[in-house]
């Protein structure tokens, strides 16, 4: 992590060369979305895990870095690189902000992550789902409702509505729910409470 200006670099050498204090930059000094998503939510399982602080700073520093220079504030989307100092890069494909390897997936998956994280780890606090699943999607007509892997026993169902009316056919600790027989689309909306 750059503990200077925050977030990750993008490549840099495994080893420290012979005679030398630091780690090298393989390459270049940028900085690449994906690294930076990969270091928030890991500090963040970390810190949820763990509990040390240190970890909650780390990625609080790595978002915010995040949120300041990768998001476009602009034009909308997320840059793919940037300089060492925040400056979008904009060279040759790398100045798309879509591509083979990044798209909204990766936007909408460290925004539901870390809030996910955030909610169930950190903070302890409920996050509630919502679904809409089409009648005999699933097999035996259950909705595993899990919203990551995350440790064992750290989260459970705290309640089920289905099209907004209490529903109470659930397996709070198995994080499934067993659905109603219907020949429509129902609502379903759930509580993750963390334990």
């Amino acid at each position: 992590q750059d503990r200077q200006r925050g977030g990750w670099y993008d490549v840099m050498e495994r080893a420290v060369a012979p005679g030398e204090e630091l780690h090298r930059y393989a390459f270049h000094d940028r900085k690449a979305w994906w690294q930076q998503e990969q270091g928030i939510l890991a500090y963040q399982i970390l810190n949820g895990i763990l509990g040390d602080e240190e970890y909650l700073k780390f990625a609080r520093e790595g978002t915010s870095f995040y949120n300041a220079f990768f998001l476009d504030h602009d034009d909308g989307a997320v840059f793919f690189n940037v300089l060492a100092n925040g400056i979008p890069y904009l060279m040759g494909t790398e100045r798309f902000k879509g591509s083979h390897s990044m798209s909204g997936y990766h936007s909408f998956e460290l925004a539901y992550l870390a809030q996910t994280y955030t909610n169930l780890l950190i903070t302890k606090q409920p996050l509630t789902l919502h679904f809409k699943p089409y009648p005999g999607g699933f097999k035996d007509n259950v909705l595993y409702v899990s919203p990551d892997i995350l440790p064992p026993g750290t989260v459970r169902i705290g309640a089920v509505w289905v099209d907004d009316e209490p529903y109470d056919n659930y397996d709070a600790d198995g994080l499934s729910v067993k659905l109603p027989e219907t020949d429509k689309q129902v609502r379903v909306r759930v509580r993750i409470d963390p334990i």
